[in-house]
């Protein structure tokens, strides 16, 4: 066995090889692959356009909501790890829920725009069918209520859920970062349990205007226990270890994920996946996070973390330092994404899913969102001490938003 790959193993049963370095250098792998996430998210959201049908969730079991999920636990680690090791458990859980207003402040202030901009387009084209297209009428029908429920995050018009996640998952942070802390392993087996267990009673938080939480914190813990891990991991100096046939066997399963989603019926002919394929070729389940998104999430987090570079690496590259910005500058990016994408679903609406409407929208939406990456950038090097001419992502990124 290597010296890599028995630390590795050490570090996951919680024996730790030696003591968790001072300060972590921020890798631009997290920043680069979260800010093509928040891209393909804001195309996602305008659901029937041509550019969507070609976005990773049609050639996989997972899409960019579960990397998301994956480096808001990463992000989160680096970022607050460090400050519970040097000041405390409450020093940690204070900066933590600093963070955590932050988001519920951001995720109330984007559902009052989005239903200013569902307003402003019922009154200018006369069509009632855009208050039901987000699920928002209930805003409209009774809006003490709505917002008193708003409030309390027991009412989520569809795409504006994922910050609601976020704040349970992160105000969970200090607990799950202790369980990793004493063991990895033993961690994981705790938040797979509570996955399954969820499952199987049906346990989801509420939402009264549907079946529950469109994700279950209860089940998304799971990707989001990972992403600690894998911080933990960068923390404490581990290294991935050069498995070869571990890279085939993701490398393969990402294969068999693109010839399920792409295909029709049966295509391996094994008779016991039939119906199972007949399922996940509508969509794995999401809510409750189907076993194959996990396993394809991890899949793809292991040959990112094998093969690309680490470092600053991506960032000699105009596409990797463009999509840096975008990741830098998470959850501002995320909000104008979401309310970007409801004024583009109405858009394609009006014009009729034209074509040339579709691509347009698609192309300034991302325009917009990377130029609000490069403003905000910009902005912090002449107001942040020391932020000007960052060659990598900084600390404070990995704060953001996933």
């Amino acid at each position: 066995m290597t010296q890599t790959a028995s630390l590795s193993r050490f570090f996951f049963l919680g024996r730790r090889p030696g003591s968790a370095p001072s300060s972590v250098e921020r890798d631009a792998r997290i920043d680069v692959i979260r800010g093509l996430a928040l891209l393909i998210i804001f195309i996602n959201h305008m659901p029937g356009n041509v550019v969507s049908a070609y976005m990773p969730h049609n050639f996989g079991f997972s899409d960019a909501a579960d990397i998301f999920v994956l480096l808001a636990g990463v992000s989160a680690t680096l970022a607050y790890g460090g400050l519970i090791e040097r000041r405390g458990l409450g020093v940690g859980a204070l900066k933590i829920g600093a963070r955590v207003w932050t988001l519920y402040i951001a995720h109330l202030a984007v559902f009052i725009i989005v239903c200013g901009v569902v307003a402003a387009a019922v009154t200018r084209t006369q069509n009632p069918l855009y208050v039901e297209a987000i699920n928002i009428q209930p805003f409209f029908s009774d809006t003490f209520e709505a917002l008193v429920d708003a409030l309390m995050l027991r009412y989520q018009p569809s795409y504006l859920d994922i910050l609601p996640l976020y704040i349970v998952l992160l105000a969970a942070f200090p607990l799950v970062y202790l369980a990793v802390r004493i063991s990895p392993a033993g961690a994981l087996l705790i938040s797979l349990t509570i996955w399954q267990t969820a499952v199987w009673f049906g346990l989801n938080l509420t939402n009264v205007h549907a079946a529950g939480w469109f994700f279950n914190p209860f089940a998304w813990q799971v990707v989001f226990v990972l992403g600690v891990i894998i911080g933990q991991a960068a923390r404490n100096g581990i290294t991935a270890p050069r498995l070869l046939w571990l890279d085939a066997l993701a490398f393969a399963f990402i294969a068999f994920g693109v010839i399920a989603k792409t295909s029709t019926g049966n295509p391996f002919g094994v008779w016991f996946l039939s119906d199972w394929l007949d399922l996940v070729q509508l969509g794995s389940d999401k809510t409750n996070l189907a076993w194959s998104r996990v396993f394809h999430v991890v899949a793809l987090a292991w040959l990112a973390i094998r093969w690309l570079p680490a470092g600053a690496g991506l960032l000699s590259h105009a596409a990797g330092r463009t999509l840096a910005v975008v990741g830098r500058h998470s959850l501002d990016v995320f909000c104008a994404g979401t309310v970007l994408a409801i004024i583009g679903q109405i858009v394609m609406a009006e014009t009729g899913f034209a074509l040339v409407p579709q691509l347009l929208v698609c192309l300034t939406g991302v325009t917009l969102l990377i130029g609000l990456g490069m403003f905000l950038t910009w902005y912090q090097s002449i107001t942040l001490p020391g932020a000007k001419d960052a060659p990598a992502p900084s600390r404070r990124a990995s704060a953001q938003l996933h």
